[in-house]
């Protein structure tokens, strides 16, 4: 981020903040009695939950969105579906510093300033040293976010989604 100052607050910052997700949106959606009803386990790195009828598994991704005209990145702390067999691979493979592969995966947050009618098919890269995955829209999928992340935002606009996250979804 250059040093010049936000166009929202008026401070000067070294750095963007991540814009960061605590849960998955199907964790959000639950009421209070679904939780106490259904088996979740969440830490930082991994949430499943448990239906009568399905497992739905989620890894925590990161993705960086990048900002035209600069060589910064907004990044999401954000939460993708898996199928069980990736999961599985994930998390047999989490404290391996060499694991490097693709997964195929859904994303499970809604952004600020869009909207999703469906999730958008992603891609889940591993990477070495133990670092969270880095996800990708599907080039193929349409969706005003995907051509966002493959042309860019304005710092205006990076600016605003970064002070009109709602503190609530961060961890």
């Amino acid at each position: 981020m250059s040093s010049e100052k936000c166009s929202i607050c008026g401070e000067v910052h070294d750095t963007y903040p991540a814009l960061t997700f605590a849960y998955p949106n199907s964790y959000y959606w639950l009421t209070e009695e679904q939780k106490n009803m259904y088996k979740i386990h969440i830490d930082a790195d991994f949430c499943t939950i448990e239906y009568p009828d399905r497992t739905d598994r989620f890894i925590r991704a990161v993705l960086k969105q990048k900002i035209m005209k600069s060589s910064q990145y907004l990044e999401y702390g954000l939460w993708v579906y898996l199928n069980e067999e990736d999961f599985e691979d994930y998390k047999a493979n989490f404290n391996n510093e060499n694991h490097e592969t693709v997964y195929f995966g859904w994303l499970s947050n809604a952004l600020p300033d869009y909207q999703f009618e469906k999730s958008i098919a992603m891609d889940v890269k591993t990477k070495p040293g133990n670092e969270r995955p880095e996800v990708y829209p599907q080039l193929d999928f349409s969706h005003p976010f995907v051509v966002d992340f493959y042309h860019g935002i304005t710092r205006e606009e990076a600016e605003k989604r970064i002070h009109n996250m709602p503190t609530t979804i961060s961890q």
